[in-house]
């Protein structure tokens, strides 16, 4: 007699199937850690479901930050997942691959190195923490400076433009450091360098040139900073020095523009952040910083320490982090060569010439970007009377797009722009396809009553004559809410 026994769904919990289970019918705990365990496929596809609300990465084109690469380097990343980098005398081999590419980058900046002698530089998780370093060698060495001169040093400053990313911000208010920004204007959206030469006092520990603007991609003018810093110095005795903030255009400049004089090749610049998440092509979270010789990092911020084995130098804000976006650097820098970051540099640029044509042909944008830089393009509207800038970005989004708007730094802050970065994954059918997309939301707004409009119609409905206008605009945006649900009902795409 065959025996048979019937099992109860209870107690296998094997063969639920994921959503039929109780776990996806409850709603997971926020705020506290939850008491009991839950079957790792539950757990998995609970994530998994969640995330699909992100936007894609891929059509962010708010970022600089690398979004693809190529499968074999995911796999050395996956391979180092669960190496500490910090470890150095665990893992030497990551560490001698960090070497080489401090190295690389140094003779790519032109740094002024014999042919055995090795770089001064280190990696970091981005930019925001290479800017934080160099800033404090500057710092550092200008207070060195004025002790032995028996000045005071307590009153510190730099000189950068208003258009500065925030992490320069950040340094400034963490490191009690005055921060002397050079205001914008009208069609000059970078650092004007004789403004900021007129800025530099005793107390600045460095002038911070910006390759590639976070606005509009712009390259700022390093070598007449350069020339004109020179002439400063001589005048006064102090040697002000530069610091270029290459996050976004030092994997660009030296592989479409050589031969602008921008980074080691001019003597007072001392100090080069770059981002090799950003055209360095790799993932999100690395970064480097480079520094011209030994006599500018000063020796007291590097600490050594052997409790992980051996005597291990050390400068960073952090301590442990993950060694895969430094082996992935390693990988693009040998897989693609400087014939193959040209080469994607060059594709780069060409798909954002395509952009903005596709934009100038609808008449309707002012393109805000130059034609030499970082490839993206901004533009703004040439009549935004009607609709604004933040309506067409809203809209797009509906395509998938992500496309930010925002206004200028003080003083062009009446500028309001759209952005669009142009990525190595970014192809030239994307370009002409969100070309297309935009020009559907231009037709879509023409259709719609303005928002001055609606605005004083919500006014004279609700009889407002002497409210304040916080309440005339909650009023216009609760109509313009419901004005733009009641066009979703009547117009459901298929």
């Amino acid at each position: 007699m065959v025996l048979s026994k019937a099992y109860s769904s209870e107690s296998d919990v094997s063969l639920h199937s994921t959503f039929a289970s109780r776990y996806v019918r409850t709603s997971l705990p926020r705020f506290k850690i939850p008491e009991n365990s839950i079957p790792k496929e539950a757990a998995y596809q609970i994530i998994n479901d969640e995330l699909m609300l992100d936007g894609n990465p891929r059509l962010n084109l708010a970022s600089f930050v690398t979004t693809w690469m190529e499968p074999e380097c995911d796999r050395l990343i996956m391979a180092a997942i669960n190496k500490n980098y910090v470890d150095m005398d665990e893992y030497p081999v990551t560490t001698e691959l960090q070497n080489r590419c401090v190295n690389m980058i140094a003779h790519l900046f032109n740094a002024p190195l014999g042919d055995s002698e090795t770089a001064v530089g280190v990696g970091t998780v981005g930019s925001s923490e290479a800017i934080m370093l160099a800033g404090l060698a500057f710092k550092r060495r200008w207070q060195n400076k004025m002790k032995a001169l028996g000045k005071p040093y307590d009153k510190p400053n730099i000189v950068t433009g208003a258009n500065v990313q925030v992490c320069w911000e950040k340094f400034a208010r963490y490191f009690e450091v005055e921060l002397k920004e050079v205001k914008l204007s009208e069609g000059y959206y970078v650092m004007n360098p004789d403004k900021a030469v007129e800025m530099v006092d005793e107390n600045t520990i460095c002038v911070a040139a910006i390759l590639g603007s976070t606005l509009n991609g712009e390259f700022e003018d390093v070598k007449r900073l350069n020339d004109l810093l020179l002439e400063k110095n001589a005048e006064t005795g102090w040697d002000t020095p530069i610091h270029v903030d290459a996050a976004s255009g030092g994997f660009i400049a030296p592989f479409l523009y050589p031969e602008l004089e921008w980074d080691f090749r001019l003597p007072l610049v001392k100090s080069i952040n770059v981002s090799g998440h950003k055209y360095g092509l790799v993932y999100a979270g690395i970064g480097w910083v480079i520094w011209r010789n030994k006599e500018d990092l000063p020796e007291e911020l590097i600490f050594h320490i052997n409790y992980l084995g051996a005597d291990q130098p050390t400068f960073t804000l952090n301590f442990s982090k993950g060694s895969s976006q430094i082996i992935a650097q390693y990988y693009q820098l040998i897989r693609l060569g400087f014939e193959g970051y040209k080469n994607i540099m060059e594709n780069c640029q060409e798909n954002a010439m395509v952009l903005k044509e596709g934009l100038e042909k609808t008449g309707r944008f002012d393109i805000v970007s130059k034609d030499n830089g970082v490839p993206l393009v901004a533009f703004s509207l040439k009549d935004n009377s009607q609709h604004n800038e933040f309506e067409i970005s809203d809209l797009l989004r509906r395509f998938g797009w992500i496309v930010p708007a925002y206004t200028m730094p003080p003083d062009a802050q009446h500028i309001t722009v759209l952005r669009v970065v142009i990525r190595e994954d970014f192809s030239r059918t994307l370009a002409e396809r969100l070309v297309t997309d935009i020009v559907k939301v231009l037709h879509e707004l023409d259709t719609l009553p303005a928002k001055v409009t609606a605005k004083i119609e919500v006014c004279e409905e609700n009889g407002i004559v002497s409210k304040t206008e916080l309440d005339v605009q909650r009023k216009f945006t609760d109509a313009w809410r419901k004005f733009v649900a009641n066009k979703k009902k009547t117009n459901g795409v298929c």
